[in-house]
């Protein structure tokens, strides 16, 4: 499996509940903070709900 760099970019000020937890779920929760994941299916989908907060690169 590829490892991804997950970024949030964007507040989570005025979004859905869903979003929130999707965020912290990921390991985020404050701006410009970044955790590496494995590429997984699971971790895709995450990235997918909140892909206009988050920037995500390949490792």
């Amino acid at each position: 499996m590829s490892k991804v760099r997950i970024t949030q970019v964007k507040s989570t000020i005025d979004r859905p509940e869903k979003q929130k937890l999707t965020i912290k779920a990921l390991g985020l929760g404050k701006l410009n903070r970044s955790v590496e994941k494995e590429n997984s299916d699971a971790i895709a989908g995450m990235i997918r709900k909140v892909s206009h907060l988050v920037k995500v690169e390949e490792i």
